[in-house]
């Protein structure tokens, strides 16, 4: 449990997740219990924008290869990634044994029954047999080059000879050695010197791009994850002190109403941040507000909230930077 952090970090900066399920019995079943971590897994990297999704089916030794347990779990799993808000069509399910390497890397001769996976999306229909094949036809999305920058920093580390390197992914713009760049909430200036990706130089970090950057007279107790980098002369990130949001209970023990301070996940700060205001309660499908100034909401409930965090924290509007405008919340590890 403690390491859902770590996952929803990594997963803010994912273009595809692979969800694992296990094949044997019970432990499949355990992890699509209603409280059960695969079923948090998909719904967290569906609220954290991953759109594209391959859900290998492992330990199929442990299942004697069965085509019949291989067929309960694809026909379970679809139910419940439908509910999340995947489209099954577009997701490639694959029977693998991660020990014995069965649909890994090549197609296994230990289930002659299995004719391939399929997935049908806006670009087309794709086909393979394994695993490899699958992670191959992963569709890169279009990345907002234009917009202006925005960095949400991993890690900050110190580097001997070199200084202060902060590193994060490139959500939107572009980042280039010599340009002016603003940590916010810290609100630090200064310039970048150098920008690097997998150890070499780079001219310039792209969108999607996982880089280190070096900058100037900043120390690592200046910086720290969950600051957004971005450019001083293209409109730079800002704190806010409060923001409305679109907020769905997902499981939750009682209600939640005004005051509640739960810990919020987003990019990669982790903040807590009070529900000060229920504005309205809505559908769920289709956004319509069903009631005003609720005094509560519920498990499956959705609401239109004012959340004011307890320290200076960087979010943005959904429509204008939306891996900076989504976030998850979690209490008590959950």
């Amino acid at each position: 449990r403690d390491f859902i952090k770590n996952m929803i970090t990594g997963t803010s900066q994912a273009d595809c997740a692979i969800l694992i399920i296990a094949a044997g019995t019970g432990e499949f079943e355990a992890g699509i219990s209603k409280d059960g971590q695969t079923r948090e897994h998909a719904l967290l990297a569906f609220t954290l924008g991953v759109r594209q999704l391959i859900v290998a089916i492992n330990k199929m030794d442990t299942a004697k290869y069965s085509e019949a347990r291989y067929e309960e779990i694809v026909k379970e799993t679809s139910n419940f990634i439908k509910k999340v808000g995947f489209n099954p069509k577009g997701v490639a399910f694959v029977p693998i044994s991660g020990w014995h390497g069965d649909n890994m890397l090549e197609e296994s001769t230990n289930m002659g029954w299995f004719k391939g996976w399929q997935k049908e999306t806006k670009a087309g229909v794709s086909k393979g047999k394994t695993l490899l094949e699958a992670i191959d036809a992963i569709e890169p999305p279009s990345r907002p080059t234009e917009k202006p920058l925005r960095l949400p920093l991993q890690d900050v580390y110190k580097i001997g000879g070199i200084g202060t390197v902060p590193v994060g992914r490139v959500e939107t713009g572009t980042i280039k050695a010599g340009m002016v760049v603003v940590f916010a909430p810290a609100n630090v200036t200064t310039e970048v010197k150098s920008v690097e990706m997998h150890h070499e130089q780079l001219e310039a970090g792209l969108p999607g791009d996982n880089v280190g950057f070096n900058v100037k007279n900043v120390s690592v107790k200046d910086i720290r994850r969950g600051n957004v980098c971005g450019d001083s002369k293209n409109d730079p990130p800002k704190e806010a002190a409060s923001f409305k949001a679109q907020v769905i209970v997902m499981n939750h023990p009682g209600q939640i109403g005004n005051g509640y301070a739960p810990v919020l996940d987003c990019h990669t700060a982790h903040i807590a941040c009070k529900f000060d205001t229920l504005l309205e309660k809505i559908d769920r499908r289709s956004g319509k507000s069903i009631e005003d100034l609720p005094k509560f909401v519920k498990s499956g409930d959705a609401a239109i909230v004012k959340m004011v965090p307890s320290k200076p924290m960087c979010v943005e509007s959904f429509s204008e930077y939306p891996p900076l405008g989504r976030f998850a919340v979690q209490n008590m590890q959950q």
